[in-house]
């Protein structure tokens, strides 16, 4: 089940050398529930490449979306990525589970914010 999501974010930076990960604003973590080093998968809207990674905090405030290692060349600066992570539920868990998912303007900056609910 999704957990959470960050929607229409755009990637400020890429960085080829560094190790890994995606470097997420720390507001932006703190809004949604995400995690440090939890594993995520990232939907490019410009080019279509999805691929997975782990979350490191950047700065707060700092509207950072950093694309690295690896994965630097699925995405560019400047393109919309979605940042999605999932969670496994029981039944009974998902009766009362609920993600938290946050639309971003272009300078990454919370727009709208929801929470969907898994039951119909």
């Amino acid at each position: 089940m999704l957990k959470a999501k960050i929607h229409q974010a755009t990637v400020t930076q890429t960085d080829l050398n560094y190790h890994g990960s995606i470097t997420i604003d720390t507001d932006l973590l703190r809004a949604t529930g995400l995690l440090p080093n939890e594993a995520v998968t990232i939907a490019d809207c410009e080019n279509g490449n999805r691929f997975e990674t782990y979350i490191i905090p950047g700065p707060a405030g700092s509207g950072i979306i950093g694309i690295n290692g690896a994965a630097a060349r699925l995405s560019a600066v400047g393109n919309r990525v979605i940042v999605m992570s999932f969670v496994h539920a029981k039944p009974e868990e998902a009766e009362s589970h609920v993600a938290r998912v946050i639309v971003l303007d272009a300078a990454n900056r919370i727009r709208e914010r929801f929470e969907q609910k898994t039951t119909l």
